[in-house]
């Protein structure tokens, strides 16, 4: 063997062994700079040595850039659901039948597991290599995901040992860990991104990315629990989940072997407690005959195996006290109370606090000081309060009254007619409305300035650098680092970020100046409806009606902003900075009203553009993306490897589907 050879494979199999005491064991034997020193010298040898490259290398679980749609590929056994309990009595029946079913078969012993809230993965492995990573699908049929699930550093690439079989299936979990979930989550706030609703949408939209080496960012885990091949070395489930930890994947220590139903009952009382101690999220669990045996002469009915059962945990709520409500002024002036609690474990997370949303809402749940109230998170990232024990309330406690004045500047708050929300409506000289509206500006959807975040705002901010949006375009790097006492890296970055800034698009300037009422959809068809920020700001309200879907809540809101002087006044400065003020020459080209009123569902992977460039097209053109099919739907638009679910319901309602030619050639590009 070549030398080179040599210290590649060692280095492998090391870094191999190196992920799975990390990942797998969470118990690391080197330091994080050791083994990324070892990662560098192998990502050199491969570099000058090409010849021995390996697709399955510890140098290939970061991904590349991009990857083609995902292949849809047949399962070699059907991936069945399981059967849902939600009580004891139901689970103690289906051991009663079971033994019932299996007469003299033998003594039945039950295999507990966690239920793990993530998406199903099938991977088959040959000669100790994956070789492909398969979604659950419609349970016939998955999606080819092994690019992004080879990112997952807790999914072996290559085994340990070698008394594996020569080829078999492993069914896993992909989950998205709590920690790694309010990391994404926090980060699609900042950047004024709809929330991820639960760690289980976040692991499986995760995993359809085409991007895996945004899949490697986001800290997925997987748990395997499944082992499937022919002439396997085992007679029992539970002796093949210890042969699945011994070749290197991720069991749930949570697993017991039991052979009375009082096991079965401690096992459910004792992790409806313990659970919410995990560092991942789990909807109940799961009880499965081990015999192998006994479990092909179950069998399965035509949606289930007859052998396995599920118990779902009811949705978690824990009552704690409330400690105050504080009130806090957002970016547009809405107030939003926010209950204050004594710190309480829901869902792998500590809730300490939870928004009471408005006033409306305080009154209906009849909140009162130091009330013991009941969270529930359900799964659901924002935890939320839905009741109080009134049983516990002290006789002298007073209802919670919403503040009348502003708890920043101190302005009285108005309510308009119709609307729940309080406001302060100190637009321009409120704190928080100020930075809040300089943080929406620089974020990514927005002018996307690179290095400015929350924290930088405040400070420059503080130090009378940034006073609105427009003074970002004076600043230079040596007042960033001087004055504002940023890092002299960050500072660069920075300025790169605002000389990019200046090639956005009309359209995501005019969505940066947070003109009430006006987001992302809407900003965009003031863009191409007015074509420049000059005709924009002198529209008329029954102009900008005679828009498509713009209400004269809209039209006023815009009128009004551009009726203050100081709005005038910050647009100018932005144009002299060299903003793009106008709807581009090639934009132009595009729009029209090919489209005009049409309600399109745009579905699966597209050669030509990418789906966001489509849905842009969609728009330019007059039409409305939507989300799901329905009755109102005049196409669906249909990509490679579209969802079988959607492209039923479209035929059974009759809604025709356009494949991409057929799309292009309607908007004849």
């Amino acid at each position: 063997m070549d030398i080179f050879e040599a210290e590649i494979k060692s280095l492998r199999d090391e870094l191999n062994r190196h992920n799975y005491n990390y990942y797998v064991l969470n118990a690391p034997t080197i330091s994080d700079k050791e083994f990324d020193e070892k990662m560098k010298r192998l990502e050199t040898l491969e570099a000058e040595h090409k010849e021995f490259a390996d697709p399955l290398s510890p140098t290939q679980r970061v991904g590349s850039d991009l990857t083609p749609g995902f292949a849809q590929v047949e399962h070699e056994r059907p991936m069945l659901s399981l059967s849902n309990t939600y009580s004891i009595e139901e689970v103690e029946d289906f051991i009663r039948r079971t033994k019932s079913a299996l007469h003299d078969e033998g003594n039945l012993q039950i295999v507990g597991e966690m239920k793990f809230d993530g998406t199903s993965i099938s991977i088959i492995y040959e000669k100790g290599r994956m070789v492909r990573a398969v979604t659950r699908g419609d349970g016939i049929r998955g999606d080819d995901v092994t690019v992004n699930v080879k990112t997952i550093r807790s999914i072996p690439l290559v085994l340990q040992g070698n008394d594996y079989p020569d080829k078999f299936e492993v069914r896993g979990e992909i989950l998205m860990p709590w920690k790694s979930f309010d990391e994404l989550n926090k980060e699609r706030e900042y950047n004024e991104e709809p929330l991820l609703a639960n760690p289980r949408n976040a692991a499986a939209g995760t995993l359809k990315t085409l991007n895996p080496a945004e899949v490697a960012r986001r800290g997925l885990d997987a748990y395997f629990y499944y082992l499937l091949g022919d002439n396997l070395p085992f007679t029992t489930h539970y002796d093949s989940l210890s042969a699945l930890r011994k070749w290197g994947f991720k069991v749930s220590d949570a697993v017991r072997l039991m052979s009375t139903v009082e096991e079965v009952k401690q096992f459910i009382d004792y992790w409806d407690v313990e659970r919410k101690k995990l560092e991942i999220a789990t909807d109940g669990l799961v009880f499965k005959v081990n015999d192998f045996r006994q479990q092909r002469f179950l069998g399965n009915t035509a949606k289930s195996p007859r052998w396995a059962i599920a118990y779902k945990f009811q949705a978690e709520r824990a009552l704690t006290k409330l400690k105050f409500v504080s009130f806090e002024t957002g970016r547009m002036g809405v107030i939003t109370p926010v209950a204050n609690l004594e710190p309480v474990l829901l869902s792998g997370t500590v809730v300490k606090r939870a928004s009471l949303h408005n006033e409306d809402i305080i009154r209906q749940l009849d909140i009162h000081d130091n009330d013991y109230v009941y969270v529930e998170k359900g799964g659901e990232i924002i935890p939320k309060i839905v009741g109080v024990d009134k049983s516990k309330r002290c006789g002298t406690s007073k209802p919670i009254e919403f503040v009348k004045k502003c708890p920043v500047c101190g302005s009285t708050l108005v309510r308009n007619e119709g609307e729940a929300a309080w406001i302060c409506p100190n637009r321009y000289g409120c704190r928080p409305q100020i930075t809040g509206k300089i943080e929406h500006f620089v974020g990514r959807k927005m002018m996307n300035i690179d290095g400015i975040g929350e924290e930088t705002v405040e400070q420059l901010y503080s130090v009378g650098l940034v006073k609105n949006i427009a003074d970002i375009y004076n600043l230079t790097y040596d007042s960033l680092t001087l004055k504002g006492g940023i890092g002299e890296l960050t500072a660069k970055r920075i300025i790169r970020g605002i000389e990019t800034s200046k090639s956005v698009p009309f359209e995501r300037v005019v969505y940066s100046l947070s003109i009430p009422n006006v987001g992302e959809t809407v900003a965009k068809k003031l863009a191409f409806a007015t074509g420049s920020m000059d005709a924009l700001s002198s529209s008329t309200v029954d102009e900008l009606v005679s828009i498509d879907e713009i209400g004269e809540t809209i039209a006023e809101s815009v009128v009004s902003f551009f009726k203050e002087q100081r709005n005038i006044d910050i647009v100018n400065r932005l144009k002299e900075a060299g903003l793009q003020m106008a709807v581009s020459e090639t934009a132009k080209a595009a729009v029209s009203d090919r489209l005009a009123g049409k309600s399109i569902v745009i579905s699966g992977v597209f050669e030509h553009h990418s789906r966001d460039e489509y849905k842009k097209l969609i728009e330019l053109n007059g039409g409305k993306n939507t989300s799901s099919i329905s009755k109102k739907t005049d196409f669906v638009f249909a990509g490679a490897n579209m969802g079988p679910s959607k492209l039923e319901k479209a035929k059974a309602l009759g809604i025709p589907v356009v494949n991409e030619d057929e799309f292009l050639k309607m908007i004849e590009q």
